[in-house]
């Protein structure tokens, strides 16, 4: 993880078929998940021309020239397959304030293409030794995302 402001990324390529490489090639992302939506806009050379992006909608401001939040919405809104939430402010409203990934996970789910009972066995499988009130926010989280899917 960055630990001076930079940017942080991973890839991750999920397929039937061989995979000749752990990167993802310019125009080759089906998704893009971004914790901020200026994120998202920097690796949209990547997204394919019916790719999604999913992204929270809140902006993490930490450069003085950080563009103007409604001029990044309107760019985002330009793309065919957007779901953009305000990710932190869903998880507080749901008592869930610790789990706004897991909301975007969720957000994201068609487009992964992940059935939406396999994730909801990972975050069992992932988060069961911290306990079942860990769990059920965790899974709690899951469906507000899901409740954003177009």
């Amino acid at each position: 993880m960055s630990q001076r402001g930079g940017d942080v990324q991973s890839n991750l390529r999920l397929s039937s078929d061989p995979i000749s490489s752990d990167l993802i090639p310019l125009g080759g992302a089906d998704v893009i998940i971004s914790m901020e939506p200026m994120e998202a806009l920097r690796y949209l050379p990547f997204l394919s021309k019916d790719g999604w992006i999913i992204t929270s909608s809140t902006p993490f401001v930490n450069i003085p020239n950080y563009p103007d939040i409604e001029t990044i919405k309107a760019d985002l809104e330009k793309i065919n397959n957007v779901i953009m939430l305000d990710i932190e402010q869903a998880a507080k409203d749901n008592g869930v304030p610790r789990s706004a990934n897991v909301i975007l996970l969720g957000a994201a789910q068609k487009a992964l293409g992940i059935e939406y009972d396999k994730l909801e066995d990972a975050i069992r499988r992932v988060f069961g030794r911290k306990g079942e009130a860990i769990v059920e926010a965790n899974i709690k989280a899951l469906a507000i995302g899901r409740a954003a899917q177009k």
